[in-house]
């Protein structure tokens, strides 16, 4: 079976996974259910690493914080001790989610900063000097692009994660070893050709024909990959809803890929 080590730059580290479980989850930032969201964080990187990328040292780092934060959680609260003569009293210790959170709001506001300030770029990028011309004889029809949607890395692994475990049940009980090394680009040049066959959307899950692990791996960097040269779009009408795939007119400027 062939091995892929890749890594991918969209995923931009644990604190933007972490931002992004809290949104999905719909969770009071400022009070985390820790055992929750760390099953959930958990579970990402298992995706990952089943996917064989190559996942950096800080989002394993902030594994073992959010076990940590978990198992103080769990600890009973210590009472203090006084004379026989007065009550126990119980100490006012600090919540070990404090640190998290206050690094994740600082997290937050730089990133809605960042968005902020790429929405200004992109609006003074629509600016020119120049007059308006007739461009009108030279520009080619006009064609219905699907609407933009937030799908997200996260997203897509989150429905990678379901094709896997429907891949683990549909396993047969003899299996047959096949040694076949599949080039990212030669699945790229398939799924191409099956956009273009089919001259529609097609569902995420439908990439993926095959059982095979190495397959489904190579499927998915495929996906990616086509994503982040932006030959498709990436569509979800709403949270944890279907995703689908569309072509995109750069893909119709490739011809006999």
């Amino acid at each position: 079976m062939a091995m892929y080590l890749v890594k991918i730059d969209a995923f931009e580290g644990p604190l933007d996974l972490l931002l992004h479980l809290i949104q999905r989850l719909e969770i009071d930032i400022y009070d985390i259910p820790v055992s929750e969201i760390t099953e959930q964080y958990l579970e990402y990187i298992h995706t990952m690493q089943e996917l064989e990328l190559d996942v950096a040292s800080e989002y394993l780092v902030m594994a073992a914080t959010l076990l940590s934060i978990k198992s103080k959680m769990l600890l009973p609260r210590q009472e203090k001790e006084w004379p026989d003569d007065e009550e126990a009293v119980v100490e006012e210790e600090p919540d070990p989610r404090e640190e998290l959170v206050s690094r994740l709001i600082e997290y937050k506001k730089y990133k809605e900063a960042a968005l902020k300030l790429k929405e200004l770029e992109n609006e003074r990028a629509q600016v020119f000097t120049k007059p308006p011309s007739d461009l009108s004889d030279y520009m080619p029809e006009k064609t219905t692009l699907p609407p933009n949607s937030d799908v997200t890395v996260y997203d897509m692994i989150r429905a990678f994660r379901k094709v896997l475990r429907r891949s683990k049940m549909e396993k047969p009980l003899e299996r047959t070893v096949a040694k076949e090394e599949i080039p990212i680009e030669q699945r790229m040049k398939e799924m191409i050709f099956e956009l273009k066959a089919c001259k529609q959307k097609k569902a995420f899950h439908e990439f993926f024909p095959s059982n095979r692990k190495d397959m489904l791996v190579v499927s998915f960097l495929a996906l990616l990959e086509l994503m982040k040269n932006r030959y498709v779009h990436v569509i979800q009408e709403n949270n944890f809803a279907e995703i689908y795939i569309y072509g995109s007119e750069k893909l119709d400027e490739l011809g006999d890929y």
